[in-house]
């Protein structure tokens, strides 16, 4: 029987030690201990989206330490109330990017943005978008209760947050030297996925590099590319015939005919992974 939640994580020492209400799903402090132990003790900038009953707040302190700089962020006036115990309290829209760049302009550079406010894709989309400009270079915007994203009162699903966080990876892909690179995605290093929580990781000098080949030797050795040796030998073939000056008249209905036999067998195997897919659940 596995066990409901890691009892030794230090996040969930200061989440029971908190003196207010908080809700946090059991899955959820793993994940954190993973993404912010090395935020702890360190003067960092935090900032939470969705603070009102306040025991969050006090958690993070505990967690980060007395040299972190805590501010809430909330929709409802009342949250003002923590101020009182320390905390930089900010009311406004999460969902508006004027509201953003106004709180942000004030802050400063954040660290870390959690986003537990109300998990509406518009309001997880905006903030990341809008928070993104303002993230030291090393820092982190978390999004939370992403499993949102498959529920119908939290917006239209074909613009949900997921689907969001999934065309963020193909765009980081488009980093890669053979692809047209214009659109790709350089203000985030990488998105990492967990249980209904999403990290995006900024990391200028990473993601700003020039995707290109390199070799550890002074000479290239080419090994044979084996990658379709299952499939019919004619397709090699075909590939060593289109390059053969004797056969330069016939090069593009060479290749399209290979093209055309090897499509034939992407499909086949199209259709082999499915099935083994469906098999094990998994589509």
């Amino acid at each position: 029987m596995s066990k409901k939640i890691d009892i030794e994580s230090e996040i969930y020492k200061s989440y029971l030690g908190s003196p207010y209400s908080t809700v946090k799903q059991s899955t959820y402090f793993s994940v954190y201990d993973e993404l912010f132990k090395k935020f702890k003790n360190k003067e960092i900038t935090f900032l939470e989206v969705g603070v009102l009953d306040g025991g969050s707040l006090f958690m993070w302190r505990d967690y980060l330490g007395s040299e972190a700089r805590i501010i809430g962020v909330d929709l409802n006036p009342e949250a003002k109330k923590w101020k009182k115990d320390g905390f930089e309290i900010f009311i406004g829209d999460q969902s508006k990017e004027s509201f953003w760049n106004e709180t942000l302009n004030s802050i400063g550079k954040v660290d870390v943005i959690l986003d537990d406010g109300g998990h509406t894709f518009e309001q997880q989309i905006m903030t990341a978008e809008s928070t993104l400009p303002y993230i030291n270079d090393g820092g982190i915007i978390v999004i939370e209760d992403c499993c949102t994203s498959y529920m119908k009162k939290f917006g239209f699903k074909k613009l949900s947050f997921i689907n969001y966080a999934k065309k963020l990876i193909d765009n980081v892909n488009k980093r890669y030297m053979e692809f047209d690179n214009q659109n790709s995605e350089k203000r985030i290093w990488s998105v990492q996925f967990f249980e209904s929580i999403v990290a995006l990781h900024v990391n200028f000098s990473a993601s700003n590099l020039k995707s290109e080949r390199t070799f550890n030797q002074k000479e290239e050795v080419v090994a044979k590319d084996f990658r379709y040796a299952s499939y019919p030998l004619i397709i090699d073939r075909l590939e060593e015939l289109s390059n053969k000056r004797n056969y330069r008249f016939f090069r593009v209905f060479l290749r399209l005919l290979r093209k055309t036999i090897l499509n034939i067998y992407f499909l086949k195997s199209y259709i082999s992974l499915k099935k083994y897919l469906k098999s094990k659940n998994i589509i």
